[in-house]
């Protein structure tokens, strides 16, 4: 495996440098650099034997069929899109990874149809909506969205439509009843199987995160002439509530609700001058937590708070929903076939909650889901020192040649 390993990993290293920056791994839902990834993997798809195409939202998705495999097939996956400024593994290597197990099982001539999908979208950088490879494969992209704008002010319909996809198609992307389940590879993005010296381990569920934008209207003047108690300054009442929110979440996370966890992680401020008192500021927060009540319980409290201090500012206040997504756990007979593969290779069998979002989490909805995470060096993920162990990504190999030999004897 240790050939299998290697090219996985060099292939990540590659994809790396197609960006939209130069010097940094910046890869936005169906910008330029997607073109190259897509020519990569269909390189290696095709050297298979996979027929390849390209559905109506971009997704690359790749189709082994051996001969003697019945009409139903498994689905393998991550996605290729990137956060600003991103590491070489995180999404990649699940593709990567993906196209590896269909090659172990050429080799070893299971009669095992399998699907991989190298997902267009996932992180929500372009339109602030994440999953929307994964959306449109579950037969759940909403087609409103289509007139959504990104920062340059091109409608997400104008971006597919760029890439030479046909957004009046996306229908025509959704999977039937012909999938017995998806699998998804991925780094942990975390630190407890490297504190523990674990290679892999088997996700048990995902967990569930709500998504908002948040407006503070103001009024923008001049920063010398306008004196302290007539301003009405957006961007102090959004630093006031930003600052509201960490004191208020890191105390409950240390209280009431272990693992809680909120992020302010986007801000755009108009004028965006140094010498001009902010007009308006707009903010991009997420709040995850295994709970969906307290999630939401936390998420009316903190709107609510927003909307107090803008009211006491004599500011302007509004906020809109991107993302609802609630707790998934992993499907049982699929994660225990998973947990006996990594047993049958000698490894620790651990299972583990992802605090990250994954397009397993809306697959799972629809189709038996489980994941499989690969250690994190540091725990490092969304940061260019972003890294994987050699012999850890071989362990992810042999776990699948494990998984697909017990999976084909059962569906054959």
């Amino acid at each position: 495996m240790k050939e299998r390993a290697e090219r996985a990993i060099a292939g990540c290293r590659r994809i790396a440098l197609m960006t939209e920056e130069m010097g940094r791994t910046t890869r936005r839902f169906l910008t330029e650099p997607t073109h190259a990834v897509h020519a990569l993997l269909r390189e290696r798809m095709e050297a298979l034997g996979m027929r390849v195409a390209v559905d109506a939202v971009g997704n690359l998705r790749g189709l082994w069929l051996p001969r003697g495999a019945g009409e139903k097939r498994l689905m393998l996956g991550s996605h290729i899109d990137t956060v600003p400024n991103a590491g070489a593994f995180d999404g990649v290597l699940g593709v990567m990874l993906a196209i590896e197990w269909v090659g172990i099982a050429k080799e070893l001539r299971l009669p095992l149809g399998i699907e991989v999908t190298a997902f267009s979208e996932e992180e929500g950088m372009r339109y602030g909506v994440p999953f929307l490879g994964s959306r449109a494969v579950t037969g759940t992209f909403d087609a409103t969205m289509l007139k959504w704008r990104d920062a340059d002010g091109v409608t997400m319909d104008a971006a597919m439509r760029a890439f030479g996809l046909d957004p009046g198609k996306i229908e025509d992307a959704a999977i039937g009843d012909d999938v017995i389940g998806f699998v998804e590879l991925h780094i942990e993005q975390g630190p407890v199987l490297e504190a523990e010296g674990i290679p892999v381990a088997v996700v048990e569920a995902i967990t569930g995160q709500t998504r908002l934008n948040l407006r503070f209207t103001g009024q923008a003047n001049h920063a010398g002439t306008t004196p302290m108690h007539l301003r009405r300054d957006a961007l102090a009442a959004a630093a006031e509530w930003i600052t509201k929110v960490e004191k208020q979440i890191r105390k409950a996370a240390t209280t009431t609700d272990p693992g809680l966890v909120a992020t302010v992680g986007r801000i755009v401020v108009e004028p965006n001058a140094g010498n001009v008192i902010a007009g308006s500021a707009e903010v991009g927060f997420e709040i995850r937590y295994g709970s969906s009540a307290a999630r939401h319980r936390w998420t009316k409290k903190l709107v609510g708070d927003a909307e107090a201090i803008a009211k006491r500012r004599g500011i302007g206040f509004e906020w809109t929903e991107r993302l609802d997504q609630q707790t998934v756990r992993m499907d049982r007979r699929l994660s225990t076939m998973l947990k006996a593969a990594v047993n049958g290779c000698g490894y620790s069998v651990r299972t583990i909650p992802s605090g990250a979002g994954h397009d397993a989490m809306v697959m799972a909805a629809h189709v038996p889901t489980t994941m499989l995470f690969l250690r994190s060096p540091g725990g490092i993920s969304h940061h260019p020192t972003e890294s994987v162990i050699e012999a850890d990504v071989e362990a992810s190999l042999n776990v699948g040649r494990e998984f697909l030999m017990r999976l084909a004897k059962e569906v054959g």
